[in-house]
Order: C-alpha cells, then sequence, then structure tokens
C-alpha cells in the first residue's frame, strides 16, 4: 500500500467526521441482516461498523447485549458484569443502550463513576481479581473499536477469565444477536434509560483508584521513580486520561501527558499512512506528534483508545517496531523477574522470531500460536505462561510475584516497563535491543498486503504443507510448513513456512476482501523482499492449481 501524501499531517477539516450526523445515525438507520455488512459479525477483537454504514447501531448494541443477558443466565453467571467504554464517538450512545438492556435483564452491572472512560485491561483485572474472592462470577464488555477511525464503533465481552471471549462463546452471542434483530427486536428487554441509571443494580466505582493502587505488584514503580525518568505520555485522546495523572501523583513520577485533549473527532491526529485519522500507537504516521519530542524525554509513551496498545519512542531511536520492543521486554522481564524457569513466553506466529532466538538464548520455553491475543488467555490465567504478546503492539504478562495480573492487552504496564527498563539498566529499550541484535542477529521484518475474493481466502485458508511444492524460499532450503500453531495445535488459518534465516506467512483477513503475508530476515532487506515475492508466487501457484 502506497502512503498517502498527507501521512503524518495535521487532518484537516474536511478530514474530519461528522460527529452529530454520525451519532444520529446510530438511532435513525436499522439494519437489514440479509446484508452481510450489516450482521452482527464479532471478529478477534468484537463486534465493530459504523453507524454510516448500518453496521453498528442501537438494533446492534441492544441485541448483543440481549444475547450476552441470555449467556450470562445459561452460563450461571450470578456477579457483576463490568462494562467499559473509550472516548470514540459511538461508544456514548452505545454505553446508553447497553446499559438500559442489561439492567432490564437484571443484570448487575458495575460502572466507572460519574460515566467516565474506562480503557480494555482495567476490566479484565476487575474480573479477575473479584472472581480470585468471589463464588459468584463476574464477566465484562468493553464498548471500544480501539485504534480504528473516528466513524468507527465496536463491542467486545471478556467472560469469567477476564480475557477475550472464545471463538465458540462469540459465535453463540452472534447467532443470537443476528436471530433478534431478524424478528425484529421483539425479544429485546430494555429499561427507560434515566430509570436504568437509578437502578438498585446499577453500581459506580471508582476504577482508576482500584487500577492504580495495585501497579506496584507488576511494574517497578519505586525504581522509576528513584531513578526520575523523564516520561512523555500521549494518551491519543483515549479511555485512559484520567489514569496517566493518577498513576504519577501516587507514585511519584516525572511524567507528562503531552496532550491531555479528548475530542471524539480526534481532530488532533496526525493522519495515518492511508490518509485516515486512527489511533494507531504503532504507526509511525499517527505518532509523529509524539516522535517530534522524543528528544524531550527519556523514553515517550502513547496508546491507543482502549489502552490494549503501546507505542515506545525513544531519544536513540525514535518510535520502536512492536516487534523490537517485544523482544526487548521478553529478554529483560525474564533475567530480571523471579519467576519459575518453566512459565511460557507467548508469542503469535507472525511475530519476529528474534523472540524465538531470545528464548533459546536464555533457555525458557516458547510457545508459538496463531494471530490473536485469545490463546494467551488460559496461560495468563494460571500464570503458566508468563508474557504474553502480539506483532500489533499487545501484550500482558503477570505480576511480580508469578500471578495473573490481567488476561487481555494491558497498554499501561507495557509502557511502564519501558521506564522501568531504562531506570534498572540504565539503557533505553532501543539500546537493548541494539544489544540483543549484536548478540543475536538484525532482523528485517515487513508485512504486505493484497486483495483476494472470497473463494480465494477460502482456498488459502486451508493450505497445508501438501499444498508448498518448493524446496527453496529465497534460495534457501524450506526447514518447516504450518498449517497449525506448535504451541497449541490450532489452525492458522493460512500456512507458514521457514528456513534457517527466515520465513513467511499468509493468512486472509477477518473483514476485508484482502490476505496478509508477513516475513522476516535476518539476512537482509533484499533477502526479505525475495521472500515477500517468492511468498506471494507461491500463493498464485496455490490459487491456480483451485482453478481460481
Amino acid at each position: 500500500m502506497s502512503v498517502h501524501p498527507m501521512a503524518g499531517t495535521p487532518a484537516k477539516p474536511e478530514d474530519r467526521e461528522n460527529i452529530a450526523q454520525l451519532v444520529s445515525y446510530y438511532y435513525i438507520k436499522q439494519p437489514d441482516i440479509s446484508i452481510q455488512g450489516q450482521r452482527v459479525s464479532f471478529g478477534t477483537s468484537g463486534h465493530r461498523g459504523s453507524a454510516a454504514k448500518i453496521s453498528f447501531n442501537e438494533y446492534h448494541i441492544a441485541a448483543i447485549c440481549q444475547a450476552v443477558a441470555e449467556y450470562r443466565t445459561e452460563q450461571g453467571y450470578q456477579g457483576p458484569l463490568y462494562l467499559g467504554k473509550d472516548t470514540h464517538a459511538l461508544s456514548e450512545p452505545a454505553f446508553a443502550t447497553a446499559i438500559s438492556v442489561l439492567i432490564a435483564n437484571k443484570v448487575p452491572v458495575v460502572i466507572q463513576s460519574d460515566q467516565g472512560y474506562t480503557p480494555t485491561p482495567v476490566i479484565s483485572r476487575l474480573i479477575i481479581v473479584h472472581n480470585n474472592s468471589h463464588p459468584d462470577q463476574a464477566d465484562g464488555m468493553i464498548i471500544t473499536p480501539s485504534h480504528n477511525p473516528p466513524s468507527d464503533g465496536g463491542i467486545k465481552y471478556n467472560p469469567p477469565h477476564g480475557g477475550p471471549a472464545e471463538g465458540e462463546v462469540t459465535a453463540l452471542i452472534e447467532k443470537r444477536a443476528n436471530d433478534i434483530i431478524a424478528r425484529g427486536m421483539l425479544d429485546v428487554k430494555q429499561a427507560n434509560y434515566q430509570q436504568a441509571l437509578s437502578s438498585e443494580l446499577l453500581t459506580q466505582q471508582d476504577f482508576i483508584h482500584f487500577y492504580v493502587e495495585q501497579l506496584t505488584q507488576v511494574v517497578d514503580l519505586e525504581a522509576i521513580s528513584n531513578a526520575n525518568v523523564k516520561i512523555g505520555v500521549d494518551p491519543l485522546g483515549g479511555s485512559g486520561i484520567n489514569y496517566w495523572p493518577a498513576i504519577a501523583e501516587k507514585y511519584q513520577l516525572n511524567l507528562q501527558v503531552v496532550n491531555p485533549e479528548v475530542d471524539p473527532s480526534f481532530a488532533f491526529m496526525p493522519l495515518d499512512k492511508d490518509g485516515k485519522i486512527r489511533m494507531d500507537c504503532s504507526s509511525p504516521y499517527a505518532m509523529s506528534g509524539l516522535i517530534a519530542m522524543k528528544d524531550d524525554y527519556d523514553v515517550a509513551v502513547g496508546n491507543d483508545p482502549d489502552f490494549d496498545r503501546h507505542g515506545i519512542v525513544t531519544k536513540s531511536g525514535g518510535l520502536m517496531n512492536p516487534n523490537h520492543f517485544l523482544a526487548v521486554a521478553i529478554h529483560y522481564l525474564m533475567t530480571h523477574r523471579k519467576w519459575p524457569v518453566t512459565c511460557k513466553i507467548g508469542k503469535t506466529l507472525v511475530s519476529s522470531s528474534l523472540i524465538d532466538r531470545v528464548a533459546n538464548s536464555i533457555n525458557r520455553p516458547l510457545s508459538e500460536v496463531p494471530v490473536g491475543f485469545k490463546w494467551f488467555v488460559d496461560g495468563l490465567h494460571d500464570a503458566s505462561y508468563a508474557f504474553g504478546g502480539e506483532e500489533s503492539a499487545g501484550a500482558s504478562f503477570i505480576t511480580k510475584d508469578g500471578k495473573c495480573w490481567t488476561t487481555d492487552k494491558d497498554g499501561f504496564i507495557m509502557a511502564l516497563l519501558a521506564a522501568e527498563i531504562l531506570a534498572v539498566t540504565k539503557k533505553d529499550p532501543y539500546q537493548y535491543y541494539l544489544e540483543l541484535v549484536e548478540q543475536l542477529g538484525q532482523p528485517f521484518y515487513g508485512r504486505v498486503e493484497a486483495v483476494a475474493t472470497f473463494e480465494q481466502k477460502k482456498i488459502l485458508t486451508l493450505l497445508t504443507r501438501d499444498d508448498v511444492n518448493q524446496e527453496l524460499l529465497a534460495g534457501e532450503k524450506i526447514t518447516q510448513v504450518l498449517s497449525n500453531a506448535p504451541g497449541n495445535d490450532a489452525p492458522i488459518g493460512g500456512v507458514k513456512v521457514t528456513t534457517e534465516n527466515g520465513w513467511f506467512a499468509a493468512r486472509p483477513s477477518g473483514t476485508e476482501d484482502i490476505y496478509k503475508i508477513y516475513a522476516e530476515s535476518f539476512i537482509s532487506e533484499q533477502h526479505l523482499q525475495q521472500i515477500i515475492a517468492d511468498a506471494q508466487q507461491l500463493i498464485d501457484q496455490a490459487f491456480k492449481a483451485s482453478g481460481l
């Protein structure tokens, strides 16, 4: 994909969403579920869509919340449902819809006091802490489309383990929600919103105090404070906006929020690679404002709107590649925490093989799983995984004493970990990365996308070892072809081909008519491009062999 000529520059008035119109569409447009794009559809991170495209509106949210309420009853969950929202425009009306439906279904709901914003990792932590000390099982929902543009809305469900719901669970919710819409919403119980707010079933709690008080369990904040690490924070207008000042005050950190603004149009954002407003903290274009300030801070950090992702900016290297920081975080944690040596390092199969080399160098077990944080949930929950991270800048890890922290991605602790690494080692994360590279090799990583039909995507999903007839990839002998992840034998929905010094993985998008090729070389950028070219040729041959 080519870079838009205005990428990284401030958004202009014409780039901004008409928020009033968008919110009106939430209420006045009604979905036709005979049209695929207007159905409830759960991907790896819940249901997402836009009111303008009739893919996220009041019908969708009411039906999903009704389906969740019924699922809770079927499962016997009697604890509270923790409900959070981010700062996207559509999150506000969806939050009101969710409360009115859940309360009408006699679900005990807990929200942030003053009806404020709540990050994804806070909901996960709330669920875990409650369920550790109460027999009645709690769960949660977060209203967020993550880093998506301002036009979008999203909602996801976290069952009692605290992490993203399994595919079989979301399939049940999705089917029931679509059935409810097809029946004209007759099955939805919905209370008057004002009455719901005054219901005894609705509790307001100070989630900020709850979460901030516990952070010492997982990050060495004393070391950060004592070292006086100067931290710059850009919340990108997200749900953790009020958490960072509380963290700084509580732990006496030299921390400055460089942009305290919340605006549902996100008008303050630089344009992303494609010229759209997108709060992607791993994008050098979306993060160009913070990157420009890198020399003002020892380390600077950014987060997406629901704070389940992190972006790390250093004086020495600018914005770090998410794969590079994952490798640094893993090496540091595994050599500075007194965790059992049996604890696994969890990575997705499209994350850098530098992580594999790190794990091997410190003799720690590695578990490679398919794309999606849900594959780390069980391991983080029982602390058999010390760390779970994915290439898209999302990760979490266990507490200092080896217990579960969150089972969803936590952008706060990953950001604070960058400061801890500097405080303890006197090296910023990029300098730490350069030392790893000197020892383990320099990775060259890339990702490309290509248009694919539904039939082509299906073929790609079903590829196996038998479909790869080549012996060489970019001049090297192919050593392994995977269609199932080695960490848990789950289907990867595509194929991964490896050699001694490189690999590629190809898998279809779950939401767009494209497929993605992830690739890496430990030889050179030129070798990486040859791997990508060979991968595209292999996939084209598979399509032709199937008559497509």
